[in-house]
């Protein structure tokens, strides 16, 4: 049996863009990957997120990539809840990303958020991934 990690996919994908210099990436839509990229668009680490169609109608997700001084203004993504091993953690113990300078994403019972608005709202989740 198979099993496919998506959501590290769409991560792989935006970070291999990225280190290459592209000035945009595409990746198949999903309601869970399009949660992950608004947040990167809100909290600035890229400049645009758009919903696309291709000629057969399947929806696609365009990320634009931000540079700051020719440099990919992501300079890290990680996976932190894998399919083989899941991470949950209540709204206490969510983890600063570079003692606050990076930011965690979560998968909580009110939709995908940032570590911020999950302690606001003290709600815990998956983590999915941590960005600086």
């Amino acid at each position: 049996m198979a099993i496919h990690d998506t959501i590290g996919d769409f991560i792989t994908v935006i970070r291999n863009a990225g280190s290459a210099g592209k000035p945009s990436c595409q990746y198949p839509h999903s309601n869970l990957r399009a949660g992950i990229a608004s947040i990167l668009h809100d909290r600035g680490f890229v400049e645009k997120v758009s919903e696309t169609n291709t000629d057969s109608g399947i929806k696609h997700l365009e990320i634009v990539l931000k540079y700051v001084n020719g440099e990919h203004a992501i300079r890290g993504l990680s996976r932190i809840s894998k399919p083989g091993r899941r991470s949950y953690c209540g709204y206490r113990d969510i983890p600063r990303t570079l003692g606050g300078l990076g930011i965690s994403i979560l998968s909580t019972p009110q939709g995908i958020m940032d570590d911020k608005s999950a302690r606001r709202n003290k709600l815990g989740g998956e983590l999915l991934c941590s960005v600086w």
